[in-house]
């Protein structure tokens, strides 16, 4: 029995009945990690020494009879923006190389509480500003599925470690669709929740107001599973939701039983034609059929400030990183770099090692935001934004009063070959087209595998809830995966070509 095929749903019945030890999984999945990161590249930080020895307490633990979390003993990767204590946190940026948190976030600590070994830190885009993983300053993360293309951006690693069976679940942070469209073009399942329904203390931030982390795993089930370990409130974080977390698991079972029995579903129509790869568009039209005969009633709804959303994102998001990587000084933390001569000024230091410690990419977002948050252009640029950004909540107010949830295709294209789009970041920017929305009126998404394009690459389906509604995401995504399931005969990873790795 190959132990890294199974999901965490199946590694927790079979650690709870004694059949495996947390050691061998954990074992299963670090051999693994060996074998194909010569070829993936998924992470940065490889966790072995602590996860295995975590894995061991667990044995122990359970076989002195102790009462133990259900995912006690599952291993799991952390997307590198999440701050560890005792292992290093770069953001995918050489301005934090080497450094090493002496604090956990608080998705670590609820992990740890339940005692999941975690296996590593996985690659990112830097900061989070990308859609590919092409712009983090160690190096591309590569799809499992075609190792020539990407897998999705800015939480690619975590989405090809899963993908590549290199751990069963693993965070990631979604800003404008950094889980999602990685879930998508990786055949994966990634979830944003309801902004504020997991804590952000001890995210590095890019944009405050937009940051959402969630689960990244390969069945919806194991995302519900995740989602509650990760989620509920806590007090330091001012914008955590102070409401305990609706059943999530319990929706993820009753949605495979495949009833969708008075479900309405809204197709958000500004969300599909021009610039959607035709497979993409006919295994979406596939899936609502799927849904229609579970029951469901399947609906258009218009939302047309979604049309102005790419816009209003890319001024707020910005001016937002603007700010918040200011703290990025060469003083306090990280890198810092001296100028090569003159007076050794704050300034200077400042401008040296800023100006080497970011990449192009993240240089293009600082302008762009502090260009647009500049006396006599803040009401033009970001004040214009922040009303769009109104008047995209009103659109989802006025959809989610005719419907329950809401539809689209996940991204518009499925993987494209790595360095495609590096020339062009208008062309980058428009992959993050149909998952902009939800971040900029803070509601839930998830996406699923939704089948294979003409290509054979994965395309993705996205569910999208009212605020607190993440039920309805695992209702609607474990019902279609479920349907899809059944339709294929095994999940969709089972499909995706072996790796060669290294023996």
């Amino acid at each position: 029995m190959d132990l890294t095929r199974l999901s965490a749903a199946e590694l927790s019945e079979r650690l709870i009945a004694g059949t495996v030890t947390s050691v061998e999984v954990t074992q299963a999945h670090l051999d693994r990690m060996s074998a194909v990161e010569p070829a993936v590249h998924a992470f940065l930080y490889t966790n072995a020494e602590e996860a295995l020895a975590v894995a061991a307490d667990v044995d122990t633990r359970r076989a002195a009879g102790e009462e133990l979390h259900p995912l006690a003993g599952v291993p799991i990767a952390v997307k590198d923006v999440v701050v560890t204590r005792g292992m290093p946190t770069t953001a995918g940026s050489k301005i934090l190389e080497g450094w090493v948190p002496p604090y956990d976030a608080t998705i670590v600590e609820r992990i740890r509480a339940a005692r999941m070994p975690i296996l590593g830190k996985t690659n990112m885009d830097e900061f989070a500003m990308g859609s590919s993983t092409e712009h983090s300053a160690y190096g591309n993360t590569h799809n499992p599925w075609d190792l020539t293309r990407i897998p999705g951006g800015s939480g690619g690693g975590s989405a090809a470690a899963v993908a590549a069976y290199e751990a069963p679940l693993a965070i990631g942070t979604d800003t404008g669709g950094s889980i999602r469209q990685p879930g998508a073009v990786t055949g994966t399942v990634g979830v944003k929740p309801t902004y504020g329904g997991v804590s952000r203390y001890g995210l590095i931030a890019m944009a405050s107001s937009l940051d959402q982390a969630g689960p990244v795993t390969r069945t919806v089930l194991d995302a519900a599973l995740l989602h509650e370990v990760i989620g509920g409130h806590d007090a330091r974080d001012s914008t955590s939701i102070d409401e305990p977390l609706p059943g999530l698991v319990e929706a993820a079972r009753k949605g495979a039983a495949r009833d969708l029995t008075g479900l309405r579903i809204g197709v958000v129509k500004e969300l599909s034609g021009e610039g959607y790869q035709a497979g993409v568009e006919a295994r979406f039209h596939e899936s609502l059929e799927m849904l229609t005969a579970m029951g469901a009633t399947v609906v258009e709804v218009s939302c047309p400030n979604f049309d102005y959303a790419l816009g209003a994102y890319y001024l707020i998001m910005p001016s937002e990183a603007s700010s918040n990587l200011a703290k990025f000084d060469g003083m306090r933390f990280g890198l810092r770099v001296e100028p090569d001569e003159g007076p050794v000024t704050a300034e200077r230091v400042m401008a040296a090692t800023r100006g080497q410690g970011f990449g192009d990419e993240v240089k293009r977002r600082i302008i762009l935001g502090t260009y647009a948050l500049s006396a006599g252009y803040y009401d033009a640029y970001y004040g214009s934004a922040q009303k769009v950004r109104t008047l995209i909540q009103r659109d989802f107010d006025a959809a989610f009063e005719q419907v329950d949830v809401l539809v689209s295709p996940t991204a518009p294209t499925t993987a494209f070959p790595l360095g495609a789009k590096l020339d062009d970041p208008l062309a980058m920017y428009l992959n993050d087209i149909a998952t902009i929305p939800a971040n900029l009126a803070g509601v839930p998404g998830i996406s699923v595998p939704n089948g294979l394009s003409d290509d054979g690459l994965p395309v993705g389906f996205q569910v999208l809830a009212p605020a607190k509604a993440d039920d309805r995401l695992y209702l609607v995504g474990a019902a279609l995966e479920s349907a899809c399931e059944a339709a294929w005969g095994a999940p969709l990873l089972a499909q995706a070509p072996e790796l060669e790795v290294n023996r």
